[in-house]
């Protein structure tokens, strides 16, 4: 594979997901609507109620809204990760799938270019939930637009990965909606991105702060979090890409019909 050859199934394979994000209008507006929601009614309730420090050495408290907003981040990256393995079960039972790894290419690159293009489009959906969110007064630094994005764009590729293995598992797109019960509600619930860690265990919840502690999400919400302040949090970072690289490596055996979970069809002679 030459650097031109693989420059060029990049550009397509990214394209096209482009222009089919596009074409899904409704898609780019379920993505704002569900984390602007819980921006606006969830935190309501919380309004200059709910103290946290959020990044040490600054002991300061701020609003609850300004809080959950890297989790919502998380939340837009999460289900468009999701949506992204939907579309791998949706173009291999089409058939699109197949021809697009029967291409002359590395299929782990062939892969990492979906992978690729799905986190583009997870960014671009994140700044416009942060545009919603500084139309509504959240107080995030302007600076922090900067930062974040290194975070975003590593967090996102994470999550796609996770997609990408549930997809060498989900063989039908009927068993996709049980499945993403089971992904999508535990690891964001499950996380700190409604609520500090320290007050799960403050109130006893000891299982419960456990289990976040060993969720990926939740590390993706801390890196998050801390790259809006231009901060870094090295537990995060190497949490997050120790996943990334086990996601996707086991997606990739997962894909190869040799040793991989998706076996090629045997006709019968």
């Amino acid at each position: 594979m030459t650097p031109h050859h693989g420059l060029q199934a990049l550009v397509a394979v990214t394209s096209r997901e482009v222009v089919k994000f596009l074409q899904q209008r409704g898609r780019l507006l379920s993505a704002l609507v569900r984390p602007s929601l819980w921006l606006i009614v969830f935190a309501t309730g919380f309004q200059n109620v709910f103290g946290v420090s959020i990044i040490p050495p600054y002991e300061t408290y701020i609003q609850y809204e300004v809080y959950i907003v890297p989790g919502l981040l998380g939340m837009v990256l999460l289900f468009n990760g999701m949506q992204s393995s939907l579309a791998m079960v949706y173009d291999r039972e089409m058939g699109i799938m197949r021809l697009l790894l029967t291409a002359p290419l590395p299929r782990w690159y062939l892969l990492l270019c979906k992978l690729v293009a799905g986190t583009l489009l997870s960014v671009l959906q994140a700044y416009a939930f942060l545009a919603i969110c500084a139309l509504f007064d959240v107080d995030i630094p302007w600076g922090g637009w900067l930062y974040v994005l290194p975070a975003l764009l590593l967090s996102g590729m994470m999550l796609g990965a996770v997609g990408l293995l549930l997809s060498v598992y989900i063989r039908q797109l009927e068993n996709f909606a049980g499945t993403m019960n089971f992904v999508i509600f535990p690891m964001f619930f499950i996380s700190s991105a409604l609520y500090p860690l320290w007050k799960l265990q403050e109130s006893g919840a000891e299982v419960v702060y456990q289990l976040a502690r060993v969720n990926p999400f939740t590390h993706v919400v801390q890196l998050i979090r801390y790259a809006l302040y231009g901060q870094f949090d090295a537990t995060a970072f190497v949490v997050v890409l120790v996943t990334l690289v086990v996601c996707f490596g086991f997606a990739v055996l997962g894909y190869d019909p040799q040793r991989g979970l998706v076996r090629r069809v045997q006709r019968p002679a």
